[in-house]
């Protein structure tokens, strides 16, 4: 299976600017035509308006109807264009008596008019929308404007472009954190659904913070993010192991980079990159095929009938002695 994720620094509320550097960043890699027989393509949460709207009036002049707005037709255009399935997180705005998709259950609420939510859609080769999810575990700055979607998404998704159909289960970002920050770490909310679902692919579109200041960033352009793959991997504990479901779980980790001010929660914020495509196995292996830097832009284009860049054995990771406080907390080492 050839899989790719976009890391690339969209910037708050420049939609339209958005939307030309992804562009400019997949037609570079389609000239080279590195992207020729791609089956499946992730963009991170929120991709093209930017993630760190401080509440519900700043982010509303970007809402988009329930897979029918900008960031759902670029995902048609781009996935008819590369005959692959695409996935791309957005800010929806639900409203009352309307449905999510042909496969999602009537949208219901005690109040009228609009509902925002944390979504990710997911679009076919053809250019129909073929899953749709809504976020269930907020962040801080998720709950400034979105309602909890009603629970972890997992089903049979058509990929690339002969529609190979494939177990899958999706979330968003704080998703794969325990509930917040409340549960019991070894709950393991989402990585036991993707587990108990028995997904072949998990696909997790992420806005994932780091603590680095600007001038580490600017000096680690090309560094993966240690501690936030750690955490990645150790979150998702249930996929891999003799309790995994499959032999192999493929995880797709696609983050964003950049800055986007401050939030009053959590201080500066900026953004670890470290967009990844990983092989989560019974026997306890984690195969990595490739991982992009902290604070770089561009395609990471895998193919998972490849040799993996990199491969290890992982030792048990034990439970914290102290709670996470936030998306970039640090774990022990892999």
């Amino acid at each position: 299976m050839k899989i790719a994720t976009l890391q690339f620094s969209p910037k708050l509320g420049e939609v339209a600017a958005n939307f030309s550097r992804a562009e400019s960043l997949l037609m570079r890699e389609e000239r080279e035509g590195l992207l020729d027989g791609i089956d499946l393509l992730v963009l991170p949460e929120l991709a093209f308006t930017g993630y760190n709207h401080p509440s519900l009036a700043a982010i509303a002049p970007f809402l988009e109807p329930t897979a029918a707005g900008p960031s759902t037709r670029w995902a048609a255009r781009t996935a008819k264009r590369l005959k692959c399935t695409v996935a791309v997180g957005y800010p929806e705005a639900a409203e009352e008596g309307n449905f999510n998709t042909i496969f999602d259950r009537h949208i219901t609420t005690e109040e009228t008019g609009k509902i925002a939510y944390n979504s990710l859609v997911f679009v076919s080769s053809t250019g129909d929308v073929v899953a749709h999810y809504r976020k269930s575990f907020l962040y801080y700055t998720d709950e400034t404007w979105a309602q909890a979607g009603q629970g972890f998404w997992a089903g049979v998704l058509p990929i690339g472009g002969k529609g190979q159909q494939i177990k899958a289960a999706a979330g968003i970002c704080m998703d794969i954190n325990p509930y917040r920050f409340e549960a019991p770490w070894t709950a393991y909310e989402f990585g036991n659904h993707a587990r108990e679902a028995r997904a072949k692919v998990v696909v997790i579109s992420m806005a994932w913070i780091t603590r680095l200041n600007a001038e580490e960033l600017s000096s680690q352009v090309m560094v993966l993010d240690q501690d936030t793959l750690n955490y990645w991997i150790d979150r998702l504990t249930p996929l891999f192991g003799p309790q995994g479901a499959q032999s192999e779980a493929f995880v797709v980790c696609a983050n964003r980079t950049g800055e986007e001010g401050i939030s009053p929660r959590i201080g500066d914020v900026r953004y670890a990159g470290s967009s990844c495509v990983m092989g989560m196995t019974k026997d306890g292996q984690i195969r990595i095929w490739d991982i992009l830097g902290r604070a770089q832009e561009g395609v990471l284009m895998v193919d998972t009938d490849s040799p993996p860049a990199y491969s290890v054995s992982l030792k048990q990771v034990t439970e914290p002695t102290e709670a996470p406080t936030d998306d970039a907390t640090d774990v022990p080492e892999a």
